[in-house]
């Protein structure tokens, strides 16, 4: 089974050419190894997943060339202990995270447009 074609199935990507953009972008490894579209899934493969800001560690525990319901596409893999406890671990760190402060006021005013204009004709 395709590599593009599984991920699709278990539901990590909405569509398989967004799994191929992943795929083609490096964001999928196999085993270790880079991951290409057509390369063959099976039984046992360990496939790491980065989504920034997460990277998922996960084996396959089965095959589906059809996409179902979240349930039965859960049982097609396994996250790894390793995954699990880093993934809740930076997602706590985000959450305590102070919100950033913005100290200008948004987009600029029709006043403070044509001053940016001025300038930059000059310059």
């Amino acid at each position: 089974m395709r590599l593009d074609k599984w991920l699709w199935a278990a539901r990590f990507f909405k569509t398989r050419s967004l799994a191929s953009q992943a795929i083609d972008g490096g964001k999928v490894d196999v085993n270790g190894d880079r991951g290409k579209r057509a390369r063959p899934v099976s039984l046992g493969d360990e496939i790491t997943l980065r989504r920034p800001p997460y990277e998922i560690r996960f084996h396959v525990r089965g095959l589906s060339e059809t996409r179902g319901p979240a349930p039965v596409a859960a049982k097609l893999y396994e996250e790894t202990q390793e995954s699990r406890d880093a993934r809740e671990k930076l997602a706590l760190q985000l959450k305590q995270a102070p919100a950033p402060l913005f100290s200008e006021g948004g987009r600029p005013s029709k006043r403070d447009r044509r001053l940016l204009d001025r300038m930059r004709e000059r310059g």
